[in-house]
Order: structure tokens, then C-alpha cells, then sequence
């Protein structure tokens, strides 16, 4: 952690290309929004918080970033020299930027790793540069400023894509958009630019020039990988950023002992965390603080959000779970639906399309088949049958029904809550239960059943007829 970093991340632009009425650094990239990267890279370099220089939906930038950065406002949008000067009096407030070193990041680019800006700032300091930047050789230069070198190799201007002439157009090697600068070459140069240039805009990029006619070196580090350098200005590259962060975080996961049948067909969020020997099937999808145990079995088609699993759980074909807690040798599913509250104790079943809410499930308890259990407190070895139903709702308010250790309930009965079950009852098969069950009875509510011999021939004699 450096004392004596300052990290600046731009941050003011709407992003028109995104087609979205919502800011492009907030759109979300993997659970996150894509700020969020950038603001982690600032945090595992510096012991400041960074500078964000926020712009448009600036209200909704600080609320989601919080207290991890400091906050700079750009009222108008005047290019990134004029951006980078608004962070100026937060920085300079803190003393004299002699000595300081100045990192400027964007915060629409979250692919930047870590050892990449270690490696800039480290050629840097050992080059005695004034103004070091980070360069890229990407298949397609598209928009960005391209790099213009002297015939000794040296980088002497920055060349922005509107401004380029044709043959200009053609060099490969583009600015990434991040820079290191001395803090004392960079504050007071940019209160001296001018705006001259097609879109009369205070560039960033220019300092480059001034810096080297004041006879300070200027270097460059070409960034390994061009995907580090991957701005989001489209729902395209932001899909393409996401498709990055994934791959990243399923070979972190298979690096610590996770099996993927088929990594490419996972979608995964960067929050979410898997223990060792848990094999995930294709076309599973884990969002926000999922946490998976070891030794799991996630098969196909699984989606869970904000989901803790212990260890040696089988999540069947299909499962869908939300906020909700899986204990340890627990089986759930095929086609089963935990809705938020649900808890699972140890060596649970809820199988076959049984759907659970704000349910707490006892050690060994099951519900195999055909189910909704909402609203409900389920003790240990409870074995309910297939087409039970909790009735919790009676048009007003939720109603609470609790099936003490043991109990078993027939198959197709109704438990009309608010009730309870008493330890070791039985509800007969068919029933539909209104009151109270003490323990160790067996409670019934059927229509006595009736037959009358020979009616179904008789009827279909009158068909005939």
C-alpha cells in the first residue's frame, strides 16, 4: 500500500452508446457494478481512497459507491484534462503534491489487473519519468488515441481518434487511458492547457507534449493482455467485459479444487465462492453472496441467488434458490423452488417440484414430492407426503403452521394454519386439518367413503340408449 499514491478515476461520462438511462459505470458486470472493479484495483494500491470525478446521475454514483472514494464533481463536461483538474483541490488540500505520484484510472475499464499498475508504477519510478502511460495493441484500434513514436522509439504525442489523420489512423498501438504523472508535473500543467482541437475539449493526452518540451521523460509499458485495457462504451463491450470477469473467476475457482463440466456455460458472479471438490454442471447460474460448501454436486439448470450451502449437498437438475440457507448432506430437488427464508438442516430432502417459504427444516426432515411448505417450522425426522399444503395466507395476514420432531403427514393434506402438529402425530392421508394435533395422535378429516354397486355399469348401459 503506497502513502504516497493518489489514484484519480474518471467517472463523470453518461455513456450514450450504452442506449441506457442509467450511468455506463453503474451497469453491472459479473454481481458488480463495473466501477466497483476499478475502485478494488485503487484500494490494492493505495492507502487513500481514490478521487472519483463524478458527473452526470452523480447521486446515484455516491450511493453506490459510498465511502470507498472521495468525491470531485464535473458540472461540465470538458474533456478529461478538465476532469482530472476537478480532483485537484481534494488532493492539493492534503499538502504540497511534490514527491506524490498520480495514478488515473477510468471507471469504465474493470479488467486493469493489479500486477499490470505495479509494473507501470514500478517503470516509473525506475525510468524517472515524468508521465508514465499504459499502452495496448488491440485487434481493432477502433476509437482510441493512437500512440506516435519518434524514429528512436520514444512516445512523443497522443493522438486523439477524431483528431488523427488517416495514415495516423493506421498505427496499432492506442492509449489505454491510464497514466502515472508526477504530482508537480500535473495540476499546474493543466490549468495552463487550451482547448485547440476538433472538439474544443480539454484533453488529458496533450500533457504529454508539455511535459516533454519542459525536457521530462516520458515512458510507456505495453499491457500484456489488450482485454486489461477494455473500456465499456457498449452493451457489446460490456458483455464482453463480463464474459472476462467470469473466465477469470471459474479458473480462480478450478485453481482452488472446483470441477467445471463445462466452464464456458456457467454464469457466475465475482462474489460468489466455491469450497474444493464441488463439481458444477453446465448452465448453472450463481449470483450475489451465493457460498457453496465442499464436496457439492450442482446439476444442470441450477440457479441460486444469495444462497449459503454446506458441505456435500446434491442441488438436483433445476433447483432454484434465494436467500435461503442449505446445511451440510442435504439433497434438494430435481425442480425445486426455496424461496427467501427457507433454512435447510442437516441431511434434509425437499425433492420433486416442492416449493418452500420462509420454512425452517429440522435435521433430517423430507418432503419429497409435490409440496408447498410456507410460513412454517418443520422439527426433525418430519416426513411430509406428496401433495401437502401449508395454508398460510388467509387473504389478510400469514399464518404460521409448525410440525413438531416426527411427525408424519399423509399424502395430499392441507394444514391450515396458524396450527400445530404435536411430537410424533400422524395426519391421514387426505385430511385437511383445521385445529391442533396433540402429540403421538393420529388426526383425520375425510368423507366416509361411500359405494354403490353396479352404478358404473348402469351407466354406461344408458349410453347406449
Amino acid at each position: 500500500m503506497n502513502e504516497n499514491l493518489e489514484v484519480i478515476i474518471l467517472a463523470a461520462g453518461l455513456g450514450t452508446r450504452m442506449k441506457s438511462s442509467t450511468i455506463k459505470i453503474l451497469h453491472r458486470a459479473a454481481g458488480r457494478p463495473i466501477v466497483d472493479y476499478v475502485i478494488d484495483l485503487a484500494s490494492d494500491l493505495s492507502a487513500k481512497p481514490p478521487v472519483m470525478v463524478i458527473g452526470y446521475q452523480r447521486d446515484a454514483v455516491q450511493k453506490a459507491v459510498g465511502n470507498r472514494a472521495r468525491f470531485a464533481v464535473q458540472d461540465q463536461q470538458l474533456g478529461t484534462g478538465h476532469a482530472v483538474l476537478q480532483a485537484a483541490p481534494i488532493i492539493e488540500n492534503e499538502g504540497s503534491v511534490r514527491g506524490r505520484r498520480v495514478l488515473i484510472l477510468s471507471g469504465d475499464v474493470p479488467l486493469t489487473r493489479p500486477e499490470t499498475l505495479r509494473s507501470l508504477l514500478d517503470e516509473h519510478e525506475r525510468s524517472g519519468n515524468a508521465l508514465t502511460l499504459l499502452t495496448m495493441l488491440p485487434a481493432d484500434p477502433a476509437t482510441y488515441g493512437r500512440i506516435v513514436r519518434d524514429e528512436t522509439g520514444a512516445v512523443v504525442r497522443i493522438v486523439e481518434v477524431k483528431d488523427a489523420t488517416e495514415e495516423q489512423k493506421k498505427i496499432g498501438e492506442v492509449n489505454a487511458g491510464i497514466y502515472v504523472f508526477d504530482g508537480e508535473h500535473l495540476f499546474d500543467n493543466l490549468r495552463n492547457l487550451s482547448p485547440e482541437n476538433a472538439q474544443k475539449e480539454y484533453y488529458l493526452t496533450d500533457l504529454l507534449e508539455v511535459v516533454r518540451r519542459a525536457g521530462h521523460r516520458v515512458g510507456a509499458v505495453v499491457a500484456g493482455d489488450p482485454a486489461e485495457a477494455l473500456g465499456v462504451n457498449s452493451r457489446s463491450e460490456l458483455a464482453q467485459v463480463e464474459y472476462e470477469i467470469q473466465r477469470r473467476v471459474v479458473e480462480k475457482l478450478m485453481r482452488d479444487g472446483v470441477t467445471f463440466r463445462n466452464p464456458a456455460t456457467v454464469v457466475i458472479d465475482s462474489s460468489v465462492t466455491i469450497g474444493a471438490d464441488t463439481v458444477v454442471y453446465p448452465f448453472v447460474t450463481l449470483e450475489g453472496n451465493t457460498r457453496i460448501g465442499e464436496g457439492c454436486v450442482v446439476d444442470p439448470g441450477v440457479h441460486l441467488v444469495d444462497v449459503t450451502v454446506g458441505d456435500d449437498v446434491h442441488l438436483k437438475t433445476g433447483t432454484v434458490a434465494e436467500d435461503c440457507v442449505i446445511e451440510a448432506e442435504a439433497t434438494v430437488g430435481p425442480y425445486a423452488h426455496l424461496r427467501a427464508g427457507t433454512h435447510l438442516g442437516r441431511h434434509v430432502k425437499v425433492g420433486n417440484f416442492v416449493e418452500t417459504k420462509k420454512a425452517v427444516f429440522g435435521a433430517n426432515a423430507k418432503a419429497s414430492h409435490l409440496s408447498y411448505i410456507g410460513d412454517a417450522e418443520i422439527g426433525a425426522d418430519v416426513n411430509i407426503g406428496a401433495g401437502t399444503i401449508t395454508c398460510n395466507y388467509d387473504g389478510v395476514n400469514k399464518h404460521k403452521t409448525v410440525l413438531e420432531d416426527g411427525v408424519f403427514i399423509g399424502s395430499d393434506s392441507q394444514l391450515v394454519a396458524p396450527i400445530r402438529v404435536g411430537r410424533g402425530a400422524y395426519v391421514g392421508a387426505g385430511s385437511t386439518i383445521t385445529k391442533d394435533v396433540p402429540p403421538d395422535a393420529l388426526a383425520l378429516s375425510r368423507t366416509p367413503q361411500k359405494i354403490v354397486e353396479g352404478w358404473a355399469a348402469k351407466k354406461r348401459e344408458s349410453r347406449k340408449k
